[in-house]
């Protein structure tokens, strides 16, 4: 039986919003700068909307509304009520002193990458990441088997031409594109998650590969903080197996594309990198993870300063 959050029947599937435009650099800064701009207003919702929307964000209106999708995908802002605000995750990186407001250092981009595949929200990237089977593919048999997951789950909404585009959002979102005479600048403007090099073309045209194994450019911190929130989804038990940490839908292991030999050498670290509040353990053969108390997501962002010093 499958698992995982896109089986549950109350599961709502997203598989547009971004106007077939993958995120760019500069995008969430500029969505946080707005919202952030205009909190205190009773309704600042039509920040995306109002007329001045594309002078103040200096793109046409359907990128204006990609702009707020993939800042509300990233968890730099979220809409409450009839407001839409900032996160604590969107203030600690590009609020006033941010660790990083023009997205330069490799940790934010792999944090944005949790953040997309690491949560069910968008269906494309936590399906690609944690469900699909194969190390490699073409697109079209990415497109295939989500036709086949809608088909089964009775997702409304998911049309081929729908699935189709959010597949090839979901592939410029991480593969650099080769550049083209025809292409407007914008559209040849790479996604900040290239540089991860998650995903590589190969052979011919539209056939592409998932790169597992080690991640140098990872770091202790965004690390520890996607532990941390995927325990807080997974159990509210004070033990996590190492099998769950690796294998189940939306674990590090999966959405980090780490394999096994790497993923116990960081969990072994994590007693210093979280001053003691995770413990690794391999005692009479069974590997898990151990922590003192339940972390909340405060916890979880302080984690990533390190990851920033110096930079």
């Amino acid at each position: 039986m499958l698992r995982g959050p896109l089986h549950q029947d109350e599961y709502q599937p997203q598989l547009s919003g971004h106007e077939t435009f993958p995120l760019r650099y500069g995008w969430l800064k500029k969505a946080f700068d707005a919202v952030r701009e205009t909190e205190d207003d009773d309704n600042n919702r039509s920040v995306f909307l109002a007329e001045d929307a594309i002078a103040r964000f200096g793109v046409g209106k359907n990128m204006v509304a990609s702009i707020r999708h993939w800042a509300t995908a990233a968890g730099v802002i979220r809409d409450a009520s009839r407001h839409t605000v900032t996160t604590a995750l969107g203030q600690r990186l590009f609020g006033s002193g941010g660790l990083d407001p023009y997205m330069e250092n490799p940790a934010t981009a792999w944090l944005i990458h949790w953040q997309l595949c690491g949560q069910p929200n968008k269906t494309t990237w936590f399906w690609a990441f944690n469900h699909f089977p194969a190390p490699s593919f073409e697109r079209d048999m990415l497109i295939k088997s989500l036709e086949k997951l809608a088909k089964d789950r009775e997702w409304r909404r998911a049309s081929t031409a729908t699935i189709k585009n959010d597949v090839v959002c979901f592939v410029r979102t991480y593969v650099s594109q080769l550049s083209s005479g025809k292409a407007s600048h914008e559209d040849s403007l790479d996604s900040p998650l290239t540089e991860l090099g998650l995903i590589r073309p190969i052979g011919k045209r539209h056939e592409f590969r998932f790169v597992r194994g080690r991640k140098p450019s990872l770091g202790p911190g965004v690390f520890c903080y996607a532990v941390t929130q995927f325990w807080s989804g997974y159990s509210s038990a004070q033990t996590l197996s190492f099998e769950a940490l690796a294998h189940e839908p939306g674990s590090p292991g999966r959405v980090f594309l780490l394999d096994e030999n790497d993923l116990i050498d960081r969990l072994s670290t994590l007693e210093e990198v979280s001053n003691g509040l995770y413990r690794w353990s391999e005692t009479t053969g069974l590997k898990q993870l151990i922590r003192n108390r339940e972390l909340s997501n405060e916890d979880a962002i302080n984690f990533i300063e390190g990851d920033y010093v110096g930079s």
